[in-house]
């Protein structure tokens, strides 16, 4: 097998591995950067506050950005099995 197959093949799993978690983590982080910098101004120190907020803003992305969170695994799940007879030489 060609080194360069497999550090393409790791570089474009960790990519896809990138864009696949960020609907999940992005909304996550906004939303806790803007709650936590209003519970900051207004000195409420509840923890359970940010839950629920995180809980529908990721539910929500998860919704409009699930299929095409999909379809990129299945895009990198077809090129890696077409690649298989390749890194078996």
């Amino acid at each position: 097998m060609a080194d360069g197959l497999l550090y393409d093949s790791a570089r474009q799993a960790l990519w896809v591995l990138t864009l696949a978690s960020l609907p999940g983590l992005l909304p996550a982080l906004v939303i806790g950067l803007v709650l936590g910098l209003v519970q900051a101004a207004t000195s409420i120190q509840e923890a359970t506050l940010t839950f629920v907020p995180k809980l529908i803003g990721v539910f929500l992305f998860l919704m409009l950005f699930g299929g095409i969170t999909g379809g990129l695994l299945m895009d990198f799940t077809r090129d890696m099995a077409a690649q298989i007879p390749l890194m078996t030489r």
